[in-house]
């Protein structure tokens, strides 16, 4: 039931919103006359690397609008109030990411050059709340590691700036997302719990995918690419852990195997339904524009809290 004077607890929820609230940024605080400090190879490189960030920040902020009166039938005061942060914060970052587009001279990749993007993005949609914070969980880490990359490596550069600032939002996420799972996690069932580990390792598998077409991108970039995958996926399960989802014992293996089966049928379902949707729109203007896919979403349709 939704309160309508609610008793706001002063829980870590809340100082992340008034966290968040006091460090607000905009596109005009970006300081757009710094320099590119890299050639055109490596400027469109860095376009093709962003891409899936790129997307992954509409993603986000597209399915914050849809998850939070999630958390307002189910009574969840504090995440919502949280979540409208959350959600400025994506839209910001899609819109400093745009105007970084412009001044690299670059476009993003699109679908049909990537269609895994596709698959992932697909498989975020999927499910109620707490499926989704789990894949907004295990997009910000993904992101954060690509921020850092240049946050570290070129600070003094236009987008290792923009990188920090956007890495200060992406930790309040990642501290939103951690607690609200392990305050839910506890109160699953086995069954629903060994759904979120197929989930988990559904989108890395499509992770490891789309970054094997970005390798030679990384390389002109100097990273390493499949370095850069591995400690992704060591920092998730990590983090799966600390949230208590996880299949240690010795029938855990065994137990994920027995998940797995039929699974790239219902992956090639799903991509063969969302590729027919894109056969009516004009390539000039949708092929990086996931609003009408993700506008018509099972997470739209079905508002269900478990």
């Amino acid at each position: 039931m939704i309160k309508i004077f609610p008793q706001f607890e002063d829980d870590l929820l809340i100082r992340l919103f008034h966290k968040g609230v006091k460090a607000q940024w905009t596109v005009s605080d970006v300081e757009w006359q710094q320099p590119l400090m890299m050639g055109e190879d490596e400027a469109r490189a860095l376009a093709h690397m962003l891409t899936p960030v790129y997307l992954g920040e509409q993603s986000a902020m597209i399915g914050a609008s849809v998850v939070l009166p999630q958390m307002a039938l189910a009574g969840e005061t504090t995440s919502q109030i949280y979540l409208s942060s959350f959600l400025m914060d994506e839209a910001r970052h899609f819109e400093v990411l745009t105007h970084l587009y412009k001044r690299l001279g670059e476009d993003p990749l699109n679908v049909r050059q990537m269609p895994a993007m596709l698959r992932y993005h697909n498989r975020l949609r999927k499910g109620d709340r707490i499926d989704w914070v789990w894949g907004i969980l295990i997009s910000d880490v993904f992101a954060k590691n690509f921020y850092q990359i240049f946050s570290r490596s070129q600070p003094q550069a236009l987008f290792g700036g923009l990188s920090g600032r956007i890495l200060q939002d992406e930790s309040r996420h990642q501290a939103f997302a951690e607690h609200y799972l392990k305050g839910a996690i506890p109160q699953l069932e086995s069954a629903r719990l060994l759904e979120l580990v197929k989930m988990k390792d559904e989108l890395l598998d499509i992770m490891d995918n789309m970054y094997e077409h970005l390798l030679d991108d990384a390389g002109r970039l100097n990273i390493d690419g499949r370095l850069f995958l591995d400690e992704l996926r060591a920092e998730i399960e990590y983090k799966a852990k600390r949230i208590g989802l996880s299949l240690d014992g010795p029938s855990g293996k065994e137990t994920t195997k027995q998940m797995f089966s039929g699974v790239g049928e219902g992956v090639k379902s799903a991509v063969q339904d969302l590729s027919s949707k894109f056969q009516g729109l004009k390539a000039s203007r949708c092929d990086t524009c996931f609003v009408a896919l993700l506008c018509r979403t099972r997470l739209v349709r079905t508002a269900q809290c478990s």
